[in-house]
């Protein structure tokens, strides 16, 4: 049984505030099947934006980059994105290390 959009992010968040790493919900989506996106912020002008990605050949669930680079353009393509799904969320994490926890167990 998977977990519902909001319970996902509300998990999420929990994991990034107990090791102190800031993190904000941008745009809610749809909260019980809502595709989420994450922003990860350097806080140094650049950023990555990650989505959740399925293999078709393991059956695996993994995070992939969608786009990085100029934390501008990383906005405009969530934005895009937001455009074609308008049930999405984007959750932004603020780490100068670049810590964003999505490889540890349970958040695949």
């Amino acid at each position: 049984m998977r977990l519902t959009a909001d319970i996902w992010v509300s998990a999420y968040l929990t994991r990034l505030r107990l090791l102190d790493i800031p993190a904000f919900v941008v745009a809610r989506g749809d909260s019980t099947a809502g595709a989420v996106l994450i922003k990860l912020n350097t806080l140094d002008g650049q950023a990555s934006c990650y989505q959740r990605s399925f293999d078709l050949m393991t059956g695996e669930r993994k995070w992939v980059v969608l786009t990085e680079g100029d934390e501008a353009a990383v906005d405009s393509s969530i934005s895009k994105q937001r455009g074609f799904d308008p049930d999405l969320w984007v959750i932004e994490v603020e780490d100068r290390q670049g810590r964003h926890l999505l490889d540890e167990p349970g958040l695949e």
